[in-house]
């Protein structure tokens, strides 16, 4: 196999958090006075950092998204984190690739408090080696700081061992920047286009796909 080291985004790649995660950034905008009755808008939420979303689809100044994080965690980390669910197939293939002797990793850029949180309340963890997510202070938002805080805590020096797997441009694009492969995955919330414009090295639309990929 030529992958070792296998690293996995978390929103819409291994879970759908799109009832928690749009849920919680309703409520914040609410406090903007900008009420959104459709969630489905607020899907471009979902797997880039927040603060950087706010700012981009709605305007706010990077003071004004620094509080609707705020606000979004005051829903987000009671109830939003469990507004969730693990995709169909996905604790089988961990554990099928487990098996074969894979090292894998979460290389999220939620913050790691919530991560570990919502792994281990879907009985996930055990997959994993390692989980790199960001801190709540905004430290390593960006995914090429988590893929690299993940090869830097594994130890890892051969980087054409490490396959980067994610839903988003943000994880194709952070992987790239750290010398990594990367593929791309459709049953989350990036489609084929974005994978492709950003130059993802796979691009798998089922989990059976994905599979083949990793262990060919």
């Amino acid at each position: 196999m030529r992958y070792s080291e296998i690293f996995f985004d978390l929103d819409g790649t291994l879970t759908d958090p799109f009832e928690g995660i749009t849920k919680s950034v309703q409520r914040s905008l609410k406090y903007f006075d900008i009420d959104i009755a459709d969630r489905s808008e607020l899907k471009c939420f979902i797997g880039p950092p927040l603060w950087e979303s706010y700012m981009k689809y709605y305007s706010l100044t990077k003071e004004q998204a620094e509080e609707a994080v705020k606000r979004y965690r005051e829903y987000f980390s009671v109830t939003g984190l469990f507004e969730n669910e693990v995709y169909e197939g996905v604790p089988e293939l961990l554990e099928e690739l487990k098996s074969k002797g894979l090292r894998l990793t979460v290389a999220t850029s939620k913050p790691a408090v919530f991560s570990e949180r919502i792994l281990d309340k879907f009985d996930l963890s055990k997959y994993f080696d390692f989980l790199s997510g960001s801190e709540l202070d905004g430290t390593r938002v960006n995914k090429a700081d988590v893929i690299e805080y993940a090869i830097e805590n594994l130890g890892i020096t051969d980087r054409s061992s490490i396959l980067m797997i994610g839903d988003r441009l943000h994880d194709i694009k952070g992987a790239h920047k750290c010398g990594v492969d990367a593929c791309g995955v459709l049953w989350g919330y990036g489609d084929r286009k974005e994978h492709t414009e950003c130059g993802a090295d796979y691009i798998a639309a089922t989990l059976n796909e994905l599979k083949e990929i990793i262990l060919r």
